[in-house]
């Protein structure tokens, strides 16, 4: 892709992370009065899952192409698994570190997993070697955490 396309989507992954952000307090409100990070997470997955079937209804086609099932890898299987691992994390930590701190400590995590994940094309991503720049921009968003988190 041209680095023209690129910045051309660049708007909507900025939209993503208002979203993001936007979630994990919302989410945490949902936990407060639920009293349970857990139970905040299954009503935030029970709402996404009613919207992504009535999307998928809407788009009509069949649900499954026949032997779908047989050709995904074991690994693809865990994405709902880090998606409730990911809620639940950050509705319990969202109250403790803040908006930006968790955001930008989420962020950093991203960072250091997508170096190995794009170096090594693993799970599906295109092979994009390490270089120096990018681990030069990696570690200021790392730096960026950590004069945020300073007190």
């Amino acid at each position: 892709m041209s680095n023209l396309g690129i910045y051309l989507l660049l708007p909507f992954s900025i939209v993503i992370g208002f979203s993001l952000a936007s979630q994990a307090g919302v989410n945490a409100q949902l936990r407060v009065a639920l009293h349970s990070p857990i139970q905040a997470a299954f009503i935030s997955f029970l709402i996404g899952t009613i919207v992504l079937g009535i999307i998928a209804s809407i788009q009509g086609g069949a649900w499954f192409k026949p032997n779908a099932f047989t050709t995904i890898p074991w690994w693809a299987w865990l994405g709902g698994l880090f998606g409730a691992f990911n809620i639940a994390m950050s509705i319990f930590l969202a109250p403790k570190l803040g908006a930006m701190v968790l955001a930008i400590s989420i962020v950093c995590g991203q960072i250091i997993a997508s170096l190995a994940l794009d170096q090594n094309g693993w799970l599906g991503y295109p092979k994009i070697d390490i270089t120096p720049s990018r681990i030069i921009g990696a570690l200021f968003v790392i730096a960026g955490m950590l004069l945020i988190t300073k007190k």
